[in-house]
């Protein structure tokens, strides 16, 4: 590709891009048999999966696996299955998508600890979940666990 079809397809995109509004995310269940780790944030309510927007020349498999390790200290160490991509309707913007991740294999990078953005945290028995689990964290769990159908919908 040229130089000019380089420049012509990089503004096509950012206008499109503007015009679109398209967001994506990523959401990672670290799972360590019948155990599943958790957040909650400072700032929404809720226990869910860790994870985050996708950055600018970010792939989400990298996203996915940045924000696990800032949110939790555990580093993916295998493959992290993608397991659906869903709309995320309940966002700010009903044009929000969350790629939703699967990981068995993981080593813990250093010791977490609460902070501005993470409240809470921990492994929980997926039979023992907390008080306040959102809706798509369930619904994400029923999926994986007991393969209940698959919705399109993220869900809060």
């Amino acid at each position: 590709m040229t130089r000019w079809q380089r420049l012509r397809t990089k503004a096509f995109l950012t206008a499109i891009g503007i015009k679109r509004r398209m967001t994506l995310g990523t959401r990672v269940m670290l799972v360590d048999g019948e155990r599943i780790y958790l957040i909650r944030h400072t700032y929404i309510p809720g226990w869910q999966f860790p994870g985050g927007g996708v950055e600018p020349g970010e792939t989400v498999e990298e996203s996915a696996r940045r924000e696990v390790l800032e949110e939790t200290g555990h580093r993916p160490t295998g493959t992290l299955d993608l397991f659906g991509l869903y709309h995320n309707t309940s966002a700010i913007t009903n044009r929000d998508h969350v790629a939703f991740f699967v990981c068995r294999d993981f080593e813990e990078a250093f010791p977490f600890k609460a902070n501005a953005e993470i409240a809470q945290f921990g492994w929980f028995d997926r039979r023992a979940l907390p008080e306040g689990l959102t809706p798509a964290t369930s619904q994400r769990i029923d999926e994986v666990f007991d393969g209940a159908p698959r919705r399109d919908v993220w869900g809060y």
